[in-house]
């Protein structure tokens, strides 16, 4: 069976929401703070063309368990 990429981003994708959305139900448990600990990660490009003006923001903001999230997602697409 031939792997698509779209398919490998799929899984990255879905991989990092399961850990963001782990990270954010274990929040509350004080010992396990230290892998629901978020480094925002922010890209702004602007451009300014006198006619024409945008702004475009990405904001991640990653957990050592979206981390995991993605690891596991890695390995389960090359287990297909």
């Amino acid at each position: 069976m031939k792997k698509h990429r779209w398919l490998l981003v799929f899984f990255v994708v879905v991989g990092m929401l399961a850990g963001s959305l782990a990270a954010q139900s274990l929040e509350q448990v004080p010992a396990l703070k230290f892998l629901t600990d978020t480094v925002p990660i922010v890209w702004s490009p602007a451009v300014d063309l006198a006619v024409v003006a945008f702004d475009f923001t990405l904001r991640l903001d990653i957990s050592l368990l979206s981390i995991l999230g993605i690891v596991l997602a890695i390995w389960l697409y090359r287990r297909l």
